[in-house]
C-alpha cells in the first residue's frame, strides 16, 4: 500500500478532490465494454460511460442531502479517467514482465537491483517533450492525409496561445478532445499504435529535452520505476515510454470494443486531478511509497500530482507553477533557451509566426 505524503508537499483533501483517494475498482465500468455496469448492478440503457457518470452524480446529490460524501460529474470523470489509466498501465506492465520472464535465461542476473517502493512520474508536454506531443502527432497525421491541413491551424493557434500566456484554455482543450475523438472513432487500436511509433521516430524523438531524459535515467539507474503521466492518448504515451526505456505510461484512455475505438473517452482527458488519481491508484497496485517518489512537471495544472509525492521538481515551469514552487520550496529546473521571449518584447510576433507557419503548411496542402 502507498502512504499518503506528509509535510510541505501535502495539500488538503478538498484541493486534491475525491479523484486522488484510494481506488474503487468495483465502481468503475469496463473500459472496453459498450454496456456499462453500475455499482448497484443496474445496466445503463444508453450503454455509455457518460450516462453512467450522470447517473452516479445524480445519486451523489441525493446522498449529500443525507450527509454522505458528494461527487460532481466532473469529479467522477477525473476519478474514472485516473482508474482507467492506471488499469491500462498496470496491464501493459504485467504483459511486459511476462514477456521478459520468457526471454530471460534462468539464473541470469539483473543489472540494477530494483528499488521496489520508489518511482518517478514525469509529465510529457514541455517537461519531457519540447512542445505538445499531440500537436507533433497531428502534424504527422496531416502529412499522411488523415485530415486536412486546415485543421492544423487550430492546433497551432492553441499552442501559440499557451506559449504566450502560460495557461491552457478549457475551450481549446474541449475542442481538441472532440476533434481527436471524431478522428479515432471506428479506427483500430493497432492502427493508432503503429502511427504513434512511426511519428515518434520521425518527429518526437528529436524533441526530447536532454536534461529531462537525464533525470529519468538517474531514477532508472537507481533501480526505480519511471512513469509518464500525460493527457496524451495512452497508446502514444506508451510508445514514448517504450522508446525511451521507461517503465510505462499513464495516459488518456479512449473506449474501445473488440479493438476498435468507439469515439468516447473513459471518463475524461487525464488532466489535473485525474493525473493525481492515476498516480495514487498505480502506487497502490505497485506497492509504492509516495513519500519516496518524485514527480516532475511544467504546469500549474499538475500541482495535485506534484503534491502527492515526497519530492516535487518543476521543469520549464509556467508562471503560476514557478510561484507555487517558490512558496513550497520545490526545486526548479529550466532547460529552455530565450525562456522569456514569448512574454517580453515579442508576444505578438510569436503569435503571428505561429499563424504564418500554419498558413504556409495549409498553402502547401492546397498545392498538392
Amino acid at each position: 500500500m502507498s502512504d499518503t505524503p506528509e509535510g510541505p508537499n501535502q495539500i488538503d483533501a478538498d484541493q486534491n478532490g475525491p479523484g486522488t483517494g484510494a481506488s474503487e475498482p468495483a465502481t468503475t465500468p469496463p473500459a472496453s465494454s459498450p454496456e456499462v455496469a453500475t455499482p448497484d448492478g443496474e445496466r445503463d440503457a444508453g450503454g455509455t460511460v457518460s450516462n453512467w457518470i450522470t447517473s452516479r452524480a445524480s445519486r451523489s446529490v441525493h446522498s449529500a442531502r443525507a450527509g454522505r460524501f458528494r461527487q460532481t460529474a466532473a469529479e467522477l470523470r477525473h476519478s474514472l479517467a485516473g482508474e482507467a489509466s492506471a488499469q491500462a498501465a498496470y496491464a501493459a506492465l504485467r504483459e511486459r514482465v511476462r514477456a521478459d520472464d520468457t526471454d530471460d535465461e534462468p539464473g541470469s542476473p539483473t543489472e540494477v537491483p530494483p528499488d521496489l517502493t520508489a518511482a518517478a512520474f514525469f509529465d510529457v508536454d514541455n517537461t519531457l517533450v519540447q512542445g505538445a506531443s499531440i500537436v507533433h502527432f497531428a502534424k504527422g497525421l496531416a502529412a499522411r492525409n488523415y485530415f486536412s491541413y486546415g485543421d492544423m491551424l487550430e492546433f497551432l493557434w492553441a499552442q501559440a496561445k499557451f506559449r504566450i500566456t502560460g495557461r491552457e484554455s478549457a475551450t481549446d482543450v474541449a475542442s481538441g478532445r472532440e476533434k481527436a475523438l471524431s478522428f479515432i472513432a471506428g479506427r483500430s487500436t493497432e492502427e493508432l499504435v503503429r502511427l504513434g511509433e512511426e511519428i515518434f521516430d520521425e518527429t518526437i524523438a528529436d524533441r526530447i529535452w536532454p536534461g529531462t531524459q537525464a533525470l529519468a535515467q538517474m531514477h532508472l539507474d537507481a533501480g526505480q520505476q519511471v512513469w509518464l503521466v500525460t493527457a496524451t492518448p495512452v497508446q502514444l504515451a506508451q510508445t514514448i515510454a517504450s522508446r525511451l526505456g521507461f517503465t510505462g505510461a499513464l495516459g488518456t484512455v479512449a473506449e474501445s470494443v473488440d479493438g476498435v475505438f468507439t469515439g468516447r473517452l473513459v471518463g475524461d482527458i487525464l488532466h489535473g486531478l485525474g493525473k493525481a488519481h492515476a498516480v495514487r491508484t498505480l502506487a497502490v497496485r505497485e506497492g509504492l511509497n509516495l513519500k519516496r517518489c518524485t514527480a516532475y512537471s511544467d504546469s500549474h495544472n499538475d500541482v495535485p500530482m506534484l503534491s502527492l509525492v515526497g519530492t516535487a521538481v518543476v521543469i520549464n515551469p509556467d508562471t503560476d507553477l514557478r510561484e507555487v514552487a517558490r512558496v513550497r520550496g520545490w526545486e526548479i529546473r529550466d532547460f529552455r533557451t530565450a525562456r522569456k521571449a514569448a512574454k517580453i518584447g515579442v508576444p505578438t510576433a510569436l503569435a503571428l509566426g505561429a499563424i504564418g507557419g500554419a498558413g504556409a503548411v495549409i498553402a502547401r496542402g492546397w498545392k498538392k
